[in-house]
């Protein structure tokens, strides 16, 4: 389903809800208390702003009685080649949260990727892969990003290791592209995002990625991921083992300042080089 279309759709299962829920009599607080949610969340699903979590659709079925046709609108719109199986709990769960810490050990992060980077990321993992293919994945990438523009936004904090600016995925002209790209949303205040430089030596998080979201509405949650997998991870006890972990990582790494001069510094470089070739 592309973008428009998908969009569209939401806008539909919002609109249709707010009529149901007005035919049933509720305001949006009494509907959200029904369900678990805030009234502030069914606003925000009724204007297509945040998506509703699978449960939470069914939940409505149940307060509304409409037999069902909100899970089965959910389950078609999140039922997305953009992301991997692995991925697509995690991505539902993004565009809910208030706030996301990550930390990226080689890559830049999916939310803050450029189209022609995130193009090149998935090239290289998919060589073979048709034009269509490609395409889907970045488009994936590139709606994901709109959470750090549209209101409401989560709070967002990056810490990137230095190997994400050092790592020419793509050539110069790309990586430049990429990282005057996270630099002009760190300048904009958009996002912190802070560098992990390689003088750190060994740090708390060295095995993947790390991802903690926060929600008004629901406990914290950790992501992590490996190759070709992923790993939602909701352990009270094992959650605040990762924010701890993060918080180490904030200790080791730079500055935002620095990171930011650091990162326009590489970004520089890589523009310098691109002119040359």
């Amino acid at each position: 389903m592309a973008n428009g279309s998908r969009q569209a759709a939401w806008e539909f299962f919002g609109a249709e809800l707010k009529r149901r829920r007005e035919d049933a009599g509720f305001t949006q607080v009494e509907l959200g208390t029904r369900v678990f949610v805030s009234g502030g969340y069914i606003g925000q699903f009724e204007q297509a702003i945040r998506k509703p979590q699978l449960d939470v659709a069914q939940r409505i079925d149940d307060a509304l009685q409409t037999d069902g046709i909100f899970e089965r609108l959910c389950r078609k719109l999140i039922d997305d080649r953009r992301y991997a199986d692995y991925f697509a709990k995690a991505a539902e769960l993004e565009t809910l949260a208030t706030s996301i810490c990550e930390f990226a050990p080689a890559l830049v992060p999916g939310l803050l990727q450029t189209p022609a980077y995130a193009k090149a990321v998935t090239l290289a993992m998919n060589p073979f892969a048709l034009d269509e293919f490609i395409d889907e994945k970045v488009s994936g990438r590139v709606e994901r990003g709109r959470i750090l523009k549209d209101e409401p936004r989560p709070v967002y904090w990056a810490i990137l290791h230095e190997n994400v600016l050092r790592i020419p995925v793509g050539g110069a002209a790309v990586m430049a592209e990429q990282l005057e790209h996270v630099a002009r949303l760190a300048r904009e205040r958009a996002v912190v995002a802070q560098v992990l430089p390689y003088t750190a030596g060994g740090y708390a998080v060295m095995t993947g990625d790390l991802r903690l979201m926060e929600f008004d509405d629901a406990p914290p949650t950790a992501y992590t991921e490996a190759v070709y997998s992923g790993s939602l991870l909701d352990d009270p006890a094992v959650v605040k083992r990762a924010q701890w972990a993060y918080d180490l990582l904030r200790a080791d790494a730079l500055p935002p300042e620095a990171s930011l001069a650091l990162i326009e510094s590489a970004a520089e470089g890589f523009r310098r080089c691109a002119s040359t070739t």
